[in-house]
């Protein structure tokens, strides 16, 4: 999940991954260019986060845990 530590979305999203004990990686774009870089990529030049990238190389823009969840089973 591609993230920065003042994005309110990015922590709720957090918190729900957490309850329904699904895992994830955290890359703060603020502090990782090349992170930064793909999430505009995605986002028509926009670094939206949280942008989360998928195990089958989709990305998800601002998803709810249920959108999250459907993706990937």
């Amino acid at each position: 999940m591609y993230t920065t530590v003042w994005c309110g979305y990015c922590r709720r999203l957090k918190a729900q991954l957490a309850r329904a004990g699904i895992g994830f990686r955290e890359v703060d774009i603020e502090h990782d260019a090349a992170a930064a870089a793909f999430v505009a990529g995605v986002n028509g030049g926009n670094q939206t986060v949280p942008t989360v990238l998928l195990p089958d190389g989709s990305a998800l823009v601002n998803p709810t845990i249920g959108q999250l969840m459907e993706a990937t089973t």
